[in-house]
Formats: structure tokens, C-alpha cells, sequence
């Protein structure tokens, strides 16, 4: 076995990323203070061609070293916009006509191997904060919240974890 060279990647330019047809899914940042997670959420926007974020509250905004330093160029990407709080990002998303769901631990959650992304409808996930999760204001106004599963003592990931196993998830459920 050998690993593929930079050319049998594929990888797309900018442009071709820009005009590429986009997972119908755009990842909501509800005052997430790391800029290493935020640049990590970046990468994984890009890696599955979703079609944007929003960063909210006191979520760091590029450009900033510490978010290129594990974005690696996905903020270039990557289409983004800040809004000054999350509950006028959930607004917004629904007011167009998004699903607008927080990853969370919450009652009445659907755990994610059970989630089935709507067919013909956009979807947005909330993540929240690093301690405090996502607002409880926010979670009020979104339509439903999904739930990973764990089995462990901590029962907590890290948000770019989070982010990428939500991502991975729906991206599969959604090219089936």
C-alpha cells in the first residue's frame, strides 16, 4: 500500500470549491472561544464542501493566525459571516428557510444514528460553547437538537470533535 501523492488527491482550487455544488448544511458557532477550534470547524467545512458558517457572540473571526494556524487556508474557502448573537443567526437560518438544529445533551434530543436529515430542506447545527454549551436562549428557538452518543465517565467532546462527527454523519446519511 502507498499513500496518494498531492496530485491523485484531487483537490479543488479555490474556485473550483466556490462554484462546486455545496452539502446543503451550514455550521452555526454559538460563542466558541478557541480559535484552534474555530479554524479546526473550518477544515471540516471544507472537507465536506458545506455551505458556510456563522460565527457568533465573542466567536474569534478570521483573519488570525491562531485560526489559519489549523484552518490551513479553509477560511478562504469557506463562505462565513459573523452575526453579533446566535439567537439573530437562528432568526435569520429559519427565516430562509432552514432546519436549524443545536448539537447538544438535551431533553427530547434524537440521538444522531437515529437523526434523519430532511430531504428536501437546508440544514443548520448549533454548536456551542467550549464550558457552557450552547445557549439556553438558542436552544428555545431552534426546531429540535441532536445528541451524540457516548458511553464514557465524561460524557463531553471537544466542539471540533463534535463538529466533525455531526458533519461526517449527516454528510454520509446525505449522499445516500
Amino acid at each position: 500500500m502507498r499513500k496518494l501523492t498531492m496530485d491523485e488527491l484531487g483537490r479543488k482550487t479555490i474556485h473550483q470549491f466556490k462554484v462546486a455544488d455545496k452539502t446543503p448544511l451550514v455550521l452555526v458557532l454559538d460563542n466558541v472561544r478557541s480559535m484552534h477550534n474555530v479554524g479546526s470547524v473550518f477544515r471540516t467545512a471544507d472537507a465536506f464542501l458545506l455551505q458556510g458558517m456563522v460565527l457568533c457572540g465573542y466567536t474569534p473571526t478570521p483573519p488570525h493566525r491562531d485560526i489559519h494556524k489549523t484552518a490551513l487556508g479553509a477560511t478562504e474557502t469557506v463562505d462565513w459571516q459573523y452575526l453579533p448573537t446566535t439567537l439573530d443567526a437562528v432568526q435569520q437560518l429559519q427565516a430562509a428557510g432552514y432546519n436549524v438544529m443545536a448539537v447538544e445533551q438535551a431533553a427530547q434530543s434524537v440521538m444522531l444514528d437515529a437523526f434523519t436529515p430532511p430531504a428536501n430542506q437546508p440544514l443548520a447545527l448549533v454548536f456551542g460553547n467550549e464550558v457552557s454549551g450552547v445557549d439556553a436562549a438558542v436552544m428555545q428557538l431552534v426546531n429540535g437538537c441532536i445528541e451524540i452518543p457516548q458511553s464514557g465517565m465524561k460524557h463531553s467532546l471537544n466542539i471540533s470533535v463534535s463538529a466533525g462527527i455531526v458533519v461526517w454523519d449527516i454528510f454520509a446519511k446525505l449522499k445516500k
